[in-house]
């Protein structure tokens, strides 16, 4: 029978903590409590309580040695544990696990965890690379910090990545037909940037993505026909050729008749499949184009589209519906090392052709115009003119749409009356 009072007293007290301790680290490394332990710079009270526990004097020196199969007799023939020094050392501590078992069970736990994307993995091909990427296990362990909770996070992930592509869904939508939760996709849930890099990974082309945050997702989740706030994602155009018979020529229309701008929403551009009819549209980065033109020539003005700095997914989502129509698209931004990052986003993702923006006209603008504000930033080279990048930071002088506006609509003057 254990005499739990005596073990308490002799082995349990703060005299033999440090003992205690280094019998119990001994059995999580899965080591037999057999041979000699050896405790550096006893204190008088541990060398006191020890070697009295073992029955014999008190020692001098640096180093206290404990014989474990002596104490492991004295436990058993005490009464203080029959069952001996290890078992003793759990009623004192409570329940000792291996090291290795609780590794290994919880390696287990992990993979069992992963399973779904190893299936996953296997059910879809384009999505192989990215389920066995070493990589997005270790992401999934970062996010879910647990087994039980990368579980259902990875059961939730092959559910939305096995709905995608769409054909123009809702990202709440999305969410709530997948996981019951409208917001499982908002953009600092784990699921969401878990879906995120399977996208990158899958369905992106490779191009650089815009430096916003923002606007990486929203164009990673386009990528897969995914509209994210399709309401405040919106687009400046005046006097799109849409064929009527849509709800969007309903919309816009009208305003074209009258030569006025619209502003569309990404909602309103999804909402059916418009016909474009325009054999040339123009785009423009700054709206103060696009109103000047309107201003000048009216229902005149040939299809001009202003993505406004950064292109929304709404403005991305026009434009490619004008270029798959077969229209020819002709775009010019501001001369500074933004503009051409611009310009380079739409480059990886249209078929465009320069208006007045090639290294030429950048030195021809300079020539005609002049100008005094310096270049700021990190040079960024043109995808579309790989001698512009050098002309601009040659001068170190950015020349933004306003400069050069009189020849913008000279152009569009041009276009009107041919």
């Amino acid at each position: 029978m254990t005499d739990l009072d005596r073990l308490r007293r002799q082995l349990g007290n703060p005299a033999t903590a440090r003992l205690l301790h280094r019998l119990r680290r001994r059995l999580t490394r899965g080591q037999p409590l057999t041979g000699t332990l050896s405790l550096d710079q006893p204190s008088p009270d541990e060398r006191r309580a020890v070697e009295g526990l073992l029955g014999r004097p008190p020692g001098r020196g640096g180093t206290l040695t404990v014989n474990l199969d002596e104490l492991d007799q004295v436990v058993r023939r005490s009464g203080m544990h029959p069952a001996g020094l290890a078992a003793a050392v759990e009623a004192l501590t409570g329940t000792v696990a291996v090291l290795s078992d609780v590794r290994a069970a919880e390696a287990a736990a992990w993979r069992a965890a992963s399973a779904p994307l190893a299936a996953l993995g296997e059910a879809r091909a384009e999505l192989t690379m990215w389920c066995a990427d070493p990589g997005t296990a270790t992401l999934l362990r970062r996010l879910a910090r647990s087994p039980d909770a990368a579980a259902r996070l990875a059961t939730e992930l092959v559910a939305v990545l096995g709905a995608l592509p769409t054909a123009g869904e809702p990202l709440t939508r999305l969410a709530a037909r997948t996981t019951d939760d409208a917001h499982a996709l908002d953009p600092d849930r784990p699921l969401a940037t878990l879906v995120r890099s399977a996208i990158r990974a899958t369905w992106w082309d490779g191009e650089p993505l815009p430096e916003s945050a923002a606007m990486q997702r929203r164009m990673l989740w386009y990528a897969v026909g995914v509209t994210v706030d399709e309401l405040s994602s919106t687009v400046l155009a005046v006097n799109l050729p849409i064929q009527p018979g849509c709800r969007l020529h309903t919309l816009a229309g009208p305003a074209a008749a009258l030569g006025e701008p619209v502003v569309l929403t990404l909602r309103q551009l999804t909402r059916d499949d418009p016909t474009f009819t325009a054999d040339e549209v123009y785009a423009c980065e700054n709206p103060t184009v696009l109103a000047a033109a309107a201003d000048e020539l009216g229902p005149a003005c040939p299809p001009l589209v202003c993505v406004s700095g950064q292109p929304t997914t709404a403005a991305l989502r026009l434009l490619s519906a004008l270029t798959s129509a077969g229209a020819r698209l002709r775009y010019h931004g501001d001369f500074d090392w933004g503009g051409l990052r611009i310009a380079n986003l739409l480059h990886a993702r249209l078929p465009w052709r320069p208006w007045r923006y090639r290294a030429e006209d950048y030195l021809a603008a300079l020539a005609v115009h002049g100008s005094t504000r310096p270049l700021q930033g990190s040079r960024v080279e043109a995808a579309w003119d790989p001698e512009l990048a050098a002309a601009m930071q040659g001068h170190g002088v950015r020349v933004e749409e306003e400069l050069v506006l009189n020849d913008l609509l000279a152009d569009l003057s041009g276009f009107a009356s041919a």
